[in-house]
């Protein structure tokens, strides 16, 4: 991503519901610019995998935001986002903009507060369409990082899949026992 070395990517700022450019400022961390493009926002049928997250039924409704993160307009990240219709419906989460602030922020504005997040790291080879999209040579490896958001009350209010360009890129978590 870098020529500096590993780029190193902690998840505390994107999940702590302050507002701002999070991606933004990460990447001028690492003397670039961070900018996304929203490729998609729509309400789809819940696959087995984000359902059970998000403690629903599989093909039960959900808003899907879909983004690719560019580092000096070069892609890096696909994320997608998925809400529970009954918090994303009518709000801005269902809609085809960009969030200002952010969609964690706006989680909390709408009652929705983080408190719990839990993620699970894996690496695989890329898929065609991934290597297309994050203009990988083939064969490449990406990393996925499946993030799941929980609500004060323990309810799941966010499920994101990135898959991310693993060259160079390091995963850091700081924990408080």
């Amino acid at each position: 991503m870098t020529d500096a070395g590993p780029w190193t990517s902690v998840s505390m700022p994107y999940v702590s519901g302050h507002r701002g450019d999070t991606w933004g400022t990460e990447a001028a961390e690492h003397g670039g610019m961070g900018t996304q493009k929203l490729l998609s926002v729509d309400e789809v049928a819940a696959s087995a995998a984000v359902a059970d997250m998000l403690g629903l039924a599989a093909g039960e409704p959900v808003v899907a935001r879909r983004r690719l993160m560019l580092f000096n307009d070069h892609p890096v990240e696909l994320v997608d986002s998925y809400y529970p219709v009954n918090i994303a419906r009518g709000t801005r989460l269902a809609e085809h903009r960009k969030i200002p602030g952010g969609a964690v922020a706006l989680l909390a504005d709408l009652g929705h507060r983080p408190r719990r997040v839990r993620e699970d790291v894996s690496a695989r080879l890329a898929t065609p369409h991934e290597r297309t999209t994050l203009e990988l040579n083939d064969p490449s490896c990406v990393l996925l990082l499946v993030r799941l958001l929980l609500a004060g009350d323990e309810r799941p209010v966010e499920a994101s899949v990135m898959t991310m360009v693993a060259d160079g890129r390091r995963l850091r978590y700081e924990l408080t026992p």
